[in-house]
C-alpha cells in the first residue's frame, strides 16, 4: 500500500492466504484499538477446513493479529498460519 489512508470497511470481504499460497478464511470483520486509531487483528470466518478442522469448531472463526499481515491488495497474505498451528504450546491465535 503507498501509505494512503483506506477505509476499514475495505479489508472485509477479502479473503485470507498465507504467504505460501494456502486459502486460509475470509475477512469478516476488524478489531480496532480505538485509543490508538489502529486494526489490532482480522476476524476470520469462512475457515480452510483442512487447516483448522482439528482447532476450531464449524461455524466459528478466528481472529488474526494484525502483526501477522504481510500484505493488502486483492487478498490479505499473512505469516504462514499452517506452520503456526502445527507448533503445540504457541496460543497468539483466539477462537472466536
Amino acid at each position: 500500500m503507498d501509505g494512503t489512508p483506506q477505509e476499514i470497511t475495505n479489508l472485509v470481504g477479502r479473503e485470507v492466504y498465507s504467504n505460501n499460497g494456502v486459502f486460509v478464511g475470509e475477512v469478516e470483520d476488524v478489531q480496532l484499538n480505538l485509543d490508538q486509531e489502529a486494526v489490532t487483528g482480522l476476524a476470520v470466518g469462512e475457515l480452510n477446513a483442512e487447516l483448522f478442522s482439528d482447532t476450531v469448531s464449524p461455524g466459528k472463526g478466528v481472529v488474526v493479529p494484525y502483526r501477522w499481515v504481510r500484505a493488502v491488495g486483492d487478498v490479505i497474505l499473512i505469516n504462514d498460519v499452517v506452520e503456526r498451528l502445527k507448533q503445540p504450546g504457541e496460543s497468539e491465535e483466539a477462537v472466536v
